[in-house]
């Protein structure tokens, strides 16, 4: 039976509502909080494995790219699977992966913006309103299809920048998206895939 569905708009609810599901499936599943969303919405990392190298994924910066998401949900659950049946995963064992690796993942880092993407909330509420108002600025840019900010307009994607420069001060990034994202990674240690 398959928990993660791919072919629904995948709004914080959704992807709640499915990760609960994995977690009642998949006890080695490790879930945590790593900070909320401008409007309180937690936002969850999963841990994949408890082995010492340590890799990092994250989805949905950009609210309209949503679908990485479901592609990241949907990688956790045959991961799982394989897991529990002992195979292998893409061609490598999953219990190997498992066993060597930590697999950090944060499937939405802006639920927010996907929840106003995918369409949650109601084109009179004060939540679509405020984020239409800021659109309004950038007529060139369909709304709500082309939005990828977080609910207040913020790119969260400069994030990036603060990674690979180091260098905070040269770029603006949101003070909620660094405390809830970055600080909590500072110190680790992620490397690829080999």
């Amino acid at each position: 039976m398959s928990i993660v569905s791919t072919n629904v708009n995948y709004t914080f609810n959704v992807f709640n509502s499915n990760l609960k599901n994995l977690l009642r499936t998949f006890n080695f599943l490790q879930v945590f909080t790593i900070g909320y969303s401008v409007l309180g919405n937690p936002i969850q990392c999963v841990k994949l494995g408890i082995g010492k190298k340590q890799v990092f994924y994250s989805a949905s910066y950009h609210a309209n790219e949503w679908i990485t998401s479901v592609v990241f949900m949907k990688f956790i659950e045959d991961f799982c699977n394989s897991y529990v049946s002992n195979t292998n995963i893409y061609n490598y064992s999953a219990r190997d992966i498992f066993n060597n690796c930590s697999i950090y993942l944060v499937p939405m880092v802006n639920p927010d913006g996907v929840n106003l993407v995918t369409g949650l909330y109601p084109t009179n509420s004060q939540i679509y309103l405020s984020a239409k108002n800021i659109a309004n600025r950038y007529p060139d840019i369909p709304f709500p299809n082309g939005w990828k900010a977080n609910i207040s307009g913020e790119s969260l994607i400069n994030f990036h920048h603060f990674i690979f420069k180091k260098q905070c001060s040269l770029y603006y990034i949101s003070i909620v998206f660094a405390s809830n994202v970055i600080l909590p990674f500072q110190h680790s240690k992620f490397s690829l895939f080999q």
